[in-house]
């Protein structure tokens, strides 16, 4: 009887404990390190994706390249080695054109008109993310391009001649129309090259002219603001169906709050990376007038000549950019 009796007791309080709810756990591979803005993000769409989803979604971000290589992210999502990843949209142009848009230069001016180019680029992209097998979350762009230079840049004339770093070809097409010498340059030679007198100028974001200190050699900057590029989140599609609606509608969410908060990042770290330079002697500046509308018309040709290479996809978004702006 006294074991009938525990056996029924005991039914009872299992059949009062709550079912424990499945749990899901991403992994996130990125390659920028810890200390990125962008890495910072995507902790606490992290955290905030667990807390809308009550536990029943963990991602684990691994920063650094750690688990995998930064151009190797987005064919380890589509492969489904990895659930989610981020990279530098501009990496992922032999497979989507379309990713090309970010670096077109000289086409927005501000991060009002980044966001409106965005909004118009952002079908397209979706819709080739979901032919690869992911779904894009969201993008978020690193601070503008700006002008480093050595010596004071008041008309084209100042760039012929000079030594101006290239490290792609957008970058090396520049330095062709501006009759500057190209000089190959990796990011981690820059001081080198400066000391040692092998650069004048180059095309970067005031934020990399704080992480390199090349202050002791570039006394101007001028904030052209040549391009945007972006960093995209994305998740292997397999996996994003795979969880339930209410863990969706929460990723969904989290991704437009982690966008959102991104984008005001970045200008606010473009703004204080600008300061910076200024605090160490770099004297900031705006380009005059003419030289400012020589590098709008480069800005056009360069448009059309990637609306050319890319087709109808790209014209639907420089036609309607160009037309209200």
């Amino acid at each position: 009887m006294k074991n009938y009796c525990m056996a029924a007791l005991c039914a009872a309080l299992v059949s009062h404990v709550p079912a424990l709810q499945a749990q899901t756990t991403w992994k996130l591979a990125t390659g920028y390190s810890a200390e990125s803005f962008h890495t910072k993000n995507i902790m606490q769409f992290s955290r905030d994706v667990e807390q809308a989803s009550r536990g029943k979604l963990l991602i684990q971000v691994h920063p650094g390249s750690s688990l995998i290589k930064l151009n190797d992210i987005s064919q380890a999502v589509q492969a489904g080695k990895v659930e989610a990843g981020e990279t530098i949209m501009t990496s992922m142009v032999k497979e989507i054109p379309l990713a090309g848009a970010d670096a077109v230069p000289f086409v927005v001016g501000s991060y009002k008109d980044a966001q409106r180019l965005w909004q118009l680029q952002r079908p397209g992209i979706e819709k080739h993310f979901s032919a690869h097998g992911m779904k894009l979350l969201y993008a978020v762009p690193w601070p503008p391009q700006g002008l480093h230079s050595t010596t004071p840049i008041r008309s084209v004339a100042d760039f012929k001649g000079t030594q101006m770093r290239t490290y792609n070809s957008t970058t090396l097409r520049i330095a062709e129309l501006l009759e500057a010498r190209p000089v190959d340059v990796a990011m981690a030679d820059v001081g080198k090259a400066l000391a040692e007198g092998r650069m004048d100028n180059m095309i970067t974001s005031a934020l990399t002219g704080v992480e390199n200190k090349v202050w002791g050699s570039i006394k101007y900057y001028y904030e052209i603001n040549a391009w945007f590029p972006k960093n995209a989140v994305f998740v292997n599609s397999r996996a994003f169906e795979a969880l339930d609606p209410p863990a969706r509608s929460a990723v969904m969410k989290a991704a437009q709050e982690a966008e959102s908060r991104g984008w005001s990042a970045s200008q606010a770290l473009a703004g204080s990376a600008t300061e910076e330079l200024r605090a160490n002697g770099v004297k900031i500046d705006r380009i005059p007038p003419d030289l400012d509308r020589v590098i709008k018309r480069m800005g056009e040709k360069f448009s059309q000549e990637w609306v050319r290479s890319v087709g109808k996809e790209a014209n639907d978004i420089f036609v309607p950019y160009y037309l209200k702006p």
